[in-house]
């Protein structure tokens, strides 16, 4: 059995895509058994090799101690016989999937494909990705036979970037294969390092669409949330102390409102509902929680700006503060990150954003959106503070240190809590205007 050989070192299990889940893996199997980390990306791999962990979601300690094969030399896979894939699965504009990462990294790994080998998949796809898209390419370029010279398995990640808690060895994994004999092989490859154990999916199928309706899932239940402070907004009910009084029955759902974005939550329903359009369904309930998700940057710039006006602070050419443009708290990555949704709709109104983030990936945020952070001490004289991700740094901020940002001639603070970590008993004295979802 390959499982055997792995175990023994007699082989090497390698990692295609070396980023937030990627590398974790990476890392953890190379406490066991022998690791060959791949990325196209040379700079990233240069950095791992220096002992530097961009992800931040190991840390540098890890990444320097760990015995992974760091690469971006395609022909170093040809050593390995167990083959995992975890690239980005994104979507184009036009929200249908964006395929050629997985597609890509598809035609490195059939290039330098050897016989006797088992590749497993883990990026997010919808059902039929594995078996009708990546296996052709797979036998194409490496001109070996699927079934015959080399097997194939998905499973799905589960790694919750930045989440130091919920982790790959923690988290019971869902594994596949495309016949008994893979399934087995897959399951106790996983389970060298899932402590959690596994659960074995009877599909490939079935495996792929448990991971995308776990996100779909998600993103239904925010955009509920979402829609329940939209309505409270307009009752004048603070929708936190709604959640709150409902969540003490036993049997609550305990989500709560917010900007949803990432690879992940914001991603998974479209490609759900485009396999469902392929198949003469047009999903109802799915494409109306990403609608309401999706609007969400522009109801918060329409409320500031209400709460401006009401507090006598002239729109154009006001200053606000933006805390925060990672997709979520403590985590690097600002990719598809939905507070650039509200940056873009304050300068429809002529608004200047100052955007600062101590734990954002900063040459990332230029690259992405031509973005360059300001220091939270350097702000000063803005109309408004827009707290839009709850880091421990910036919720740690005290009322005097967010007392100085604001411009000293106005009557009134405007503070957009848009997380609600801050305590609001703190901004409800006539000199503020606190508003969260």
């Amino acid at each position: 059995m390959l499982y055997d050989k792995i175990i023994n070192g007699e082989e090497k299990i390698s990692l295609i895509g070396l980023g937030y889940v990627g590398m974790p893996i990476a890392v953890s199997f190379s406490k066991k058994v022998k690791v060959i980390g791949f990325d196209i990306n040379k700079e990233k791999v240069d950095l791992y090799k220096k002992g530097v962990d961009p992800t931040r979601e190991v840390g540098n300690k890890a990444i320097s101690e760990c015995s992974v094969e760091f690469t971006s030399d395609e022909a170093k896979l040809r050593e390995a016989k167990f083959h995992i894939v975890a690239v980005p699965t994104p979507v184009r504009r036009d929200h249908t999937p964006d395929l050629r990462p997985v597609e890509g990294a598809s035609e490195v790994l059939g290039r330098n494909l050897t016989k006797g080998s088992i590749v497993v998949y883990e990026s997010t796809v919808y059902p039929g990705v594995t078996e009708d898209i990546c296996v052709p390419i797979l036998e194409k370029t490496s001109g070996l036979k699927c079934g015959v010279d080399f097997k194939v398995g998905y499973s799905p990640e589960r790694i919750n970037p930045g989440d130091k808690v919920h982790r790959l060895e923690t988290i019971k994994k869902i594994v596949s294969g495309m016949d008994a004999e893979t399934l087995e092989e897959v399951a106790k490859i996983y389970e060298i390092v899932v402590n959690a154990g596994v659960h074995r999916a009877e599909s490939i199928m079935v495996a792929e669409a448990a991971k995308v309706i776990e996100n779909s899932q998600r993103d239904i239940n925010i955009a509920f949330m979402n829609e329940l402070s939209i309505i409270f907004e307009k009752l004048n009910i603070d929708t936190k102390a709604v959640l709150e009084a409902a969540g003490t029955k036993w049997n609550f759902l305990k989500f709560t409102p917010g900007l949803v974005g990432g690879h992940c939550i914001g991603v998974d329903p479209y490609y759900l509902t485009y396999k469902a359009e392929e198949v003469g369904y047009h999903s109802q309930i799915i494409l109306s929680g990403r609608r309401i998700n999706d609007d969400m940057g522009r109801y918060i710039v329409e409320c500031l700006v209400k709460k401006m006006i009401s507090a006598d602070i002239p729109v154009k050419n006001a200053k606000v503060a933006i805390l925060g443009l990672t997709f979520k708290e403590n985590c690097p990555d600002t990719r598809n990150t939905k507070v650039i949704d509200i940056i873009n709709e304050l300068k429809e109104y002529s608004i200047v954003p100052y955007i600062a983030d101590p734990v954002a990936d900063k040459e990332e945020a230029y690259r992405e959106y031509k973005i360059s952070f300001c220091e939270v001490d350097d702000i000063a004289d803005v109309d408004v503070v827009v707290l839009a991700v709850g880091h421990d740094e910036l919720k740690s901020m005290t009322k005097e240190q967010i007392d100085k940002l604001f411009k000293s001639g106005n009557k009134k603070k405007v503070l957009f809590d848009i997380k609600g970590v801050l305590d609001k008993n703190e901004y409800s004295g006539d000199d503020y205007i606190y508003w969260r979802l």
